[in-house]
This record gives structure tokens, C-alpha cells and sequence, in this order.
């Protein structure tokens, strides 16, 4: 998929650096990459390991559960994509194998009210969609964990 007007706000999962991310979630896998030489999670990913330098980064399987970071309660839509989501909750979690690590997700079959920082959150691969957008995007949601 290409990042253009009509697909936005879909990701562009054909995007390189990002590739094998979209690959992991289209087989019910999250996947981050992890420096060979030092074994520092790379989050977002680049060319070469901001802590050692080393260019050769491998792309690894995590278990899933992760903490909840950071989270806030959508009550608007804020552009007309995201109008039949509304209440929705856009959140930072941390993996539980990188702590450094916070990913930029979406929490979902929760009651946005009884959320916590701090809880336990389990990745769950939903389609990413939206009101007149053409497509979906295999996508690496959390939910609290049960």
C-alpha cells in the first residue's frame, strides 16, 4: 500500500523501514527490530543502533503483553476518518521484553473509564479501518489483559 489522499489514514505498510512490522502484525506477530551487536531495541526504526552504531538489525517475535504507558479518552473526532470510532483511546504501551520501548497503539474491547496506567495489556490483531477509506491494515492493537 502507498502513502497517498486516499488512503490516509491507513499506514503505509510498504514503507521499508517499517515493512517487516506490517509483515508481523499480517501474521499475528509483534515484531520490532533489535540491534545484533548490542541487543538494544529499536524503536522507531533506523538505519543503524543508536547505542552502539552497528548497521545490522534483526526483526523479533515478542510475546505480546506489554504495560500501559500513557493513554487519553478521543470524545471528538478530530478528522472525519475517525468519526464512527469515537469514544476511542490512543495510548503508548512498553513490551514486556523492551522496556525502553513505547509503541504507539490503540486500545480497544476495553471500558475507557476503567483504565489505568500501569495495567497489563495484551497485543490483539484487528483491521485497521475507517469511514471512507478504501482497504484495511492488519494492525498490532492492545487490550487490557485478561
Amino acid at each position: 500500500m502507498s502513502l497517498d489522499g486516499a488512503n490516509f489514514p491507513l499506514p503505509d505498510t510498504g514503507w521499508e523501514p517499517t515493512r517487516p512490522y506490517w509483515e508481523g502484525a499480517s501474521r499475528g506477530e509483534l515484531c520490532l527490530p533489535r540491534c545484533a551487536a548490542c541487543a538494544t531495541w529499536i524503536w522507531y526504526p533506523k538505519e543503524t543502533c543508536p547505542a552502539c552504531g552497528a548497521a545490522e538489525l534483526r526483526w523479533e517475535t515478542l510475546c505480546g503483553r506489554a504495560t500501559l504507558f500513557s493513554f487519553v479518552i478521543a470524545r471528538h473526532a478530530f478528522l472525519p476518518q475517525y468519526r464512527d470510532l469515537i469514544p476511542f483511546v490512543p495510548a503508548l504501551v512498553v513490551p514486556e521484553e523492551a522496556p525502553a520501548v513505547r509503541l504507539t497503539t490503540r486500545l480497544i474491547d476495553c471500558d475507557p473509564e476503567e483504565l489505568e496506567i500501569e495495567m497489563p495489556v495484551q497485543v490483539v490483531f484487528a483491521p485497521l479501518e475507517f469511514t471512507g477509506v478504501e482497504g484495511n491494515v492488519q494492525a498490532p492493537l492492545f487490550r487490557p489483559a485478561r
